[in-house]
């Protein structure tokens, strides 16, 4: 078991912390950044930085203009992009485009990939996934979808309607989930200017780092040509699980640059603020704090790279990727907390960064599984193992 970082991946990290640092964090505060995340003008802006620096969409494949990263280059170089909350945008790598491109890969034609997925590798585009639904169709169950799709000649008409839709406002393209009328799911790519789709209206959220914010949408007989079914008809349920297993990993190495960059700035202040003749991190209460910090950083990113690892072997890792959403989500979550509570008025206040880490980083644990999901899938997984290893 080697833990060493390439020499080729070790000097990307390195241009990768100068980029963020010095192209990246002095954008944070502009006004560009609203309730909804970052405007299409400032995510051009720091698209066009990452371009120039040679940086842009590094986890596509060399085939489409990306850097072909291994899942194992992504968990260091995705890390240190989240370093920053505009980070995952600069670098083309944010939620919900980031599945998107890689689900894009694995499924779509050639006419599909040159029609909507190398504009979104070179970051000239930008895209959502529309599967959520509010009650009673589909949220973690997947299962209960209620967004029809109906044959019509050699069209589909997509009706229902979607929530919670990332980036929806000022998308391109949608990837739509909709059941058949034999109940199998498919998906179907679509232009977000037809007719047949709506965006009812943007949603009030806590977290506010996503370009295009979390949409309500309508579909209203969206009429979609069968040659723009997603991969094959009935098959939208297994490639919801090519999409989100390795999604689901890389919003766990964004985050723990978050949390990492909220663990720098507390140490720092406790290391220089004074109360009661030392310095805060001189307080055993504080300086706890920071030793559990580093041990949920640390643990979080071995779960990050172990199953990182097991994608790159091949495995399909889905246990091993629900572990370490649970871990990171809660580790990450916990470490933003405790950094909260060290810088006391600084850190409920917009004086450091950490407070918009605090409110972006709770839906983490939300997010492509809700914590209690992937325990329950676990759970289920043991028991059947353990179930067959008794039988023999």
């Amino acid at each position: 078991m080697n833990f060493d970082i390439p020499p080729d991946i070790a000097a990307l990290r390195e241009r990768t912390r100068q980029f963020i640092a010095e192209q990246v964090i002095p954008l944070e505060t502009d006004p560009r950044h609203g309730a909804h995340g970052p405007s299409e003008d400032l995510r051009k802006e720091l698209v066009a930085r990452a371009r120039a620096a040679g940086l842009l969409t590094p986890h596509a494949s060399l085939e489409m203009g990306g850097l072909g990263l291994s899942h194992i280059a992504k968990a260091v170089v995705f890390e240190e992009a989240g370093y920053s909350n505009l980070g995952p945008t600069a670098l083309n790598i944010h939620a919900p485009d980031e599945g998107n491109i890689h689900l894009m890969e694995e499924v779509a034609t050639l006419a599909q990939k040159e029609r909507w997925l190398r504009p979104q590798v070179a970051g000239l585009t930008r895209s959502c996934f529309a599967m959520t639904e509010p009650a009673p169709g589909a949220g973690a169950d997947p299962s209960m979808l209620t967004t029809t799709a109906v044959r019509d000649g050699d069209d589909y008409l997509i009706s229902g309607g979607k929530w919670f839709i990332t980036g929806a406002d000022g998308a391109d393209y949608a990837i739509v989930m909709a059941r058949m009328e034999d109940g199998t799911a498919t998906m179907f790519l679509t232009d977000m200017d037809e007719p047949g789709i709506r965006l009812e209206r943007s949603m009030d959220a806590m977290d506010n780092c996503f370009t295009g914010g979390h949409g309500v949408l309508c579909f209203d007989n969206l009429r979609v040509p069968a040659a723009d079914v997603l991969g094959e008809v009935g098959q939208g349920f297994r490639y919801a699980q090519v999409r989100l297993a390795p999604a689901r990993l890389t919003h766990c190495m964004r985050w723990l640059g978050q949390a990492r960059r909220a663990h720098d700035i507390a140490l720092d202040y406790a290391s220089r603020r004074q109360a009661f003749g030392k310095p805060l991190a001189e307080h055993e209460g504080v300086g706890f704090m920071l030793a559990d910090n580093d041990i949920d950083l640390h643990t979080a990113r071995l779960h990050i790279w172990h199953t990182a690892w097991l994608l790159d072997q091949g495995q399909k890792g889905g246990f091993e990727s629900s572990r370490a959403k649970v871990a990171c989500s809660e580790a990450e979550w916990r470490v933003v907390d405790r950094c909260v509570q060290i810088l006391g008025g600084q850190g409920v206040t917009a004086e450091t960064p950490v407070m918009r880490i605090f409110m972006d980083m709770r839906a983490f644990r939300i997010y492509d599984g809700p914590s209690e999901v992937h325990r329950w899938s676990m759970a289920r997984k043991l028991v059947h193992s353990a179930q067959k290893a008794a039988q023999g």
